[in-house]
């Protein structure tokens, strides 16, 4: 490795070219507008000439810049950005042939080079068969998902440009990122030492698990290229796999648990199939090791033509972002045709989008709760709105789930949980007692009156047990009916975070 991204670090702190600054620079319209790839109100709030504003028309805005101006917001290193091909020179102007972007989450911020962002203002630009993908919705989804606690190593499982790698070295001692793709590699080398990690960061050349066989990490977080689709059109790397259907995320589900030391995570970020003859947790529950504890959420299911739709867009292939051209028309309406037709042919009938957490169980770890044995497999279709990171409550539900809850155990209900009730105005007792978390996965639990009398008990103070009897005495039931009935739903309420 050179000395380039050391002194291109050097330049961009000089530029305060970070995200507040920009986020600054731009503004909240212009900031929104180049979130849907617009350029021109970014253009008009970039006018001053300062680095920082040269540095956001260069790479964010893809517009050339005079050489005066990048020489004066990149000093000395212009030259060997173009010939390590991060820009492109001509005669009085510099553009950019590669995305250098700040980025900040709610814990980490560094700088990000990719592969230009294709499409700004409806431009036709279709993406290569080995682009590099930059910042993403996908990325920032797994980002929110990963596990923060420190570790002794990470593995980032196809890497891209590296982002998830650049997360994971905040809190590992060690990262090993793998991927197929040639610049790939090298961009995520570049990205590494562009922010000092390069040293916890191992790039590796090779497809999945094969770099690291052999080898067991405490957390692995993958984003793979898990687009469903026939294969017929060009590959593009960051997404295609290859490997028909889902199997990608299959082969990964599958082979992770042997690769997890004791007590470490998987967190896949991925598409699967829901088909006409089996239900999505029926079918990915089947992939579940019996030896790892899994949480399993589907967040959204799209129908095939809106699947369809959306990656066509993606690749660029809609006639409205290539040119409108006739032939472009006509060859998209085949693929699209090509892959619902597959779709069809293969008993699909919605594809969903979520996350698979696996957590392999350390050695002394109880059974799965009192009377169980084996792994915890908990699989939950829920599209509703959750806090972000949500990666607290993932490792919240670990916990709970290895955790036996008996009548001897003091518990504590979860601060942000609110009781709401709803029946007729003036009615002696509600209709329905719903509990409602306001963190996390913001669940919501019907409950009868003594759920709703225990939880609202559960200071601390006394044990289960005695919670339970004490009700029983208010009820006027039999206490150890009272114990048989509602110890599993203490279980429940615990795994599900109400209780801790």
């Amino acid at each position: 490795m050179t000395d380039l991204p050391y002194r291109l670090r050097d330049a961009l702190l000089a530029a305060d070219f970070d995200y507040e600054t920009v986020a600054d620079l731009l503004g909240p319209l212009a900031h929104a507008a180049l979130g849907r790839n617009e350029t021109t109100p970014g253009l008009m709030a970039t006018r001053g000439g300062t680095p920082a504003e040269t540095l956001v028309r260069l790479f964010l805005l893809q517009t050339a810049v005079t050489t005066d101006a990048a020489e004066a917001a990149l000093p000395g290193v212009v030259d060997r950005l173009a010939v390590e091909g991060v820009l492109e020179q001509s005669v009085g102007e510099v553009a950019a042939r590669l995305d250098v972007r700040p980025y900040a989450s709610e814990d980490d911020a560094f700088w990000v080079v990719s592969d230009l962002t294709p499409g700004l203002d409806g431009l036709a630009q279709r993406v290569g068969a080995d682009h590099v993908l930059g910042i993403s919705a996908a990325s920032a989804s797994l980002a929110q998902l990963t596990l923060r606690e420190e570790v002794g190593s990470a593995l980032d499982l196809g890497t891209g440009c590296g982002v998830q790698a650049l997360h994971l070295a905040r809190h590992s001692r060690r990262v090993v990122a793998t991927d197929v793709n040639r610049r790939a590699l090298r961009i995520a080398r570049f990205n590494a030492a562009l922010n000092d990690v390069e040293d916890t960061v191992e790039v590796r050349d090779g497809s999945y698990f094969e770099p690291v066989a052999g080898e067991r990490f405490d957390l692995i977080a993958t984003n793979p290229p898990f687009v469903i689709s026939p294969a017929t059109g060009e590959r593009l790397v960051y997404r295609d796999s290859g490997l028909p259907g889902d199997r990608v995320v299959e082969d990964i589900v599958r082979a992770a648990p042997a690769h997890l030391a004791p007590d470490g995570w998987c967190q896949v970020l991925a598409n699967w199939v829901v088909t006409r003859d089996q239900t999505w947790d029926e079918r990915l529950g089947g992939w579940l090791d019996p030896g790892c504890d899994a949480l399993v959420v589907q967040r959204e299911v799209l129908d095939p033509a809106a699947y369809v739709e959306l990656w066509l867009k993606d690749e660029g292939a809609h006639p409205a972002t290539n040119g409108g051209d006739p032939a472009s028309a006509a060859a998209y309406r085949r693929r699209y045709d090509t892959w619902l037709s597959w779709f069809d042919e293969q008993g699909v009938e919605g594809v969903g989008f979520g996350w698979v957490n696996l957590h392999r169980r350390p050695d002394d770890a109880p059974s799965a709760g009192p009377g169980t044995g084996g792994a915890v497999h908990t699989l939950l279709d829920w599209p509703f709105d959750l806090e972000q990171p949500i990666a607290p409550a993932i490792a919240s539900w670990g916990r709970a789930v290895r955790r036996p809850v008996g009548p001897d155990d003091h518990l504590v209900a979860r601060a942000d949980v609110r009781q709401e009730t709803a029946g007729a105005p003036g009615a002696e007792d509600p209709e329905a007692i719903v509990l409602r978390q306001q963190l996390g996965f913001r669940r919501a639990r019907q409950v009868d009156t003594v759920e709703a009398a225990l939880v609202g008990a559960c200071d601390g103070d006394l044990s289960v047990g005695q919670v339970l009897d004490a009700l029983a005495v208010l009820t006027d039931r039999a206490p150890e009916d009272l114990r048989s009935r509602y110890l599993p739903v203490v279980a429940d309420l615990v795994a599900e975070g109400f209780l801790t």
